[in-house]
């Protein structure tokens, strides 16, 4: 592990802006990045001011004609070249993406690498198969739709998986004739960076293309946002974040697809599989470091199961494995920074004031190099109306609540501002559907944890955001719908203006 830790941080992480096919020396403030398992820098980050903000749009801007043009088979072979570029590096990026974030190299070589290399796969095959509309209903003419790309897209990214979740925007993006300007958060840039330089060094897409900045939310993001020449803004991260930004697109009335955040319910029913429902809401809790959006971790539990279910929940959760993410037994790492550990230190004071119960964790963790870490945290909580059960943590916490009946659970899982995932656990198939319906979410999972299917839409409702990311969902993010309609034969029209010849 130190090993490892002491190859990765021999040579200084320098990040810069990328814009118009080559790296630029940024003159910007200088940001530490910082392993949060030792809370140690580990490079530096450049930021990117105003000034490259202008150069990389405009790069995007003057790339754009060619690159619209391109056929799809053109488009698929650079998709392709990025998805082989991603896998023949995935070692490095994945000791890249636990080094910056913290999130055990088991998850991030397993699932955040192959994942970011199949978003490109994905969207390459997809726009293979895509088509448009053609209606013939009205007599006498062919209405047909078409979707052309938009322009310049802005991606923001997140810090909790910085380069899967940051793929699947750029993927989508180019895939449908876009060019693009990608801001990684300012905490994790160091896969973006390593990727760009990977892409660059093979020549995979035409200068301008895709266009890197760095840098806080305040600045660059700001910027970016803000831009007048840009045509969207595609952004994962928090919810008051993704407010501010559309508030910037408001005047020009720009699009914003967005997808924020959620505090998601995982319901157990009497008739679960409860090894299984354990399993899940265990994973749905504290994969990822419990640095997830869409988390499962506000967990509800039928009473007649809801002794022998907690009573192993709150074992399990007491014995995971806290440690050195680069640690191979290692279950949960360390929290993104100090900011996100003190905020769980609030929440847990938040809760015990208001009633609820602290059945496990609730105070930072000695990690084995110093580092953010907190102990995996579990509440029991008499009304769903308490902040831990009403607010997003993003942290390895969950809340557990007890229930009687389907229509109090529905209520009580419906009462929040976020609407980005609902996991149901029951072996009753007509209650899983009804479930479906009834859940104020953008995704139902049923008897299964996390799993996002690229084919299908994923986002939230109310305040988990905008639009849809994945197949048709991207494409209508990504492109703005046209349609042509076509006289088959001469219509008769009224002549008018003609005056004393009429």
């Amino acid at each position: 592990m130190k090993d490892i830790r002491t190859e990765l941080t021999a040579a200084p992480q320098i990040v810069t802006g990328y814009v118009g096919g080559r790296f630029e020396s940024d003159t910007g403030e200088a940001i530490d990045v910082t392993d949060p398992a030792t809370g140690t820098a580990i490079g530096l980050l450049r930021e990117s001011d105003a000034d490259q903000v202008d150069r990389a749009v405009a790069a995007a801007r003057a790339a754009f004609p060619e690159w619209s043009r391109t056929t799809v088979a053109e488009r698929q072979k650079a998709l392709m070249a990025i998805h082989d570029a991603i896998l023949e590096n995935a070692d490095e990026l994945a000791r890249l993406e636990t080094l910056n974030t913290g999130i055990p190299l088991t998850q991030t070589s397993a699932m955040h690498i192959p994942r970011a290399a199949q978003n490109f796969r994905f969207f390459a095959e997809f726009i293979n198969q895509d088509s448009g509309e053609v209606f013939t209903q009205e007599p006498g003419y062919m209405s047909f739709v078409t979707h052309e790309p938009l322009g310049v897209c802005a991606l923001i990214g997140p810090w909790n998986m910085p380069l899967g979740l940051t793929a699947m925007k750029m993927a989508g993006a180019l895939a449908f004739g876009n060019t693009c300007v990608v801001k990684p958060s300012e905490i994790t840039p160091l896969t973006l960076a390593r990727l760009f330089a990977i892409l660059d060094a093979r020549g995979v897409l035409p200068r301008g293309v895709a266009n890197l900045v760095n840098g806080r939310g305040h600045v660059t993001g700001s910027a970016l946002s803000g831009h007048p020449d840009i045509d969207m803004v595609s952004f994962t991260g928090g919810t008051e974040t993704g407010a501010r930004i559309l508030t910037a697109l408001a005047p020009g009335i720009k699009l914003g697809a967005m997808e924020l955040g959620g505090k998601s319910p995982s319901i157990v029913f009497a008739d679960a599989d409860l090894e299984r429902a354990i399993d899940g809401a265990m994973l749905g809790s504290f994969m990822n470091n419990g640095q997830m959006y869409l988390a499962g971790s506000r967990i509800f539990v039928q009473r007649a199961v809801a002794e022998p279910f907690i009573e192993a929940f709150v074992r399990r959760t007491r014995a995971l494995r806290v440690g050195d993410p680069f640690d191979p037994v290692t279950e949960v790492g360390p929290m993104i920074n100090e900011a996100q550990l003190q905020r769980v230190e609030r929440f847990v004071a938040s809760g015990l004031s208001e009633g609820a119960e602290l059945v496990a964790g609730g105070a930072r963790h000695d990690g084995p190099s110093g580092g953010f870490y907190v102990q995996p945290t579990a509440m029991i909580a008499g009304s769903n109306a308490l902040a831990v059960c009403q607010q997003e943590i993003f942290a390895p916490f969950a809340t557990l609540q007890v229930f009687d009946d389907e229509e109090e659970v529905i209520a009580r899982a419906n009462d929040s501002v976020f609407g980005l995932v609902g996991y149901v656990w029951t072996q009753d198939l007509e209650r899983a559907l009804r479930l479906s319906r009834a859940l104020a979410t953008g995704t139902v999972l049923v008897n299964t944890p996390i799993l996002r299917d690229l084919r299908t839409g994923f986002g939230g409702v109310r305040q988990s955001g905008l639009g849809r990311e994945g197949a048709k969902g991207s494409r209508a993010m990504f492109t703005e719908m046209k349609s042509t309609i076509v006289a088959l034969e001469r219509p008769r029209l009224p002549r008018i203006g003609l005056g004393d010849a009429a």
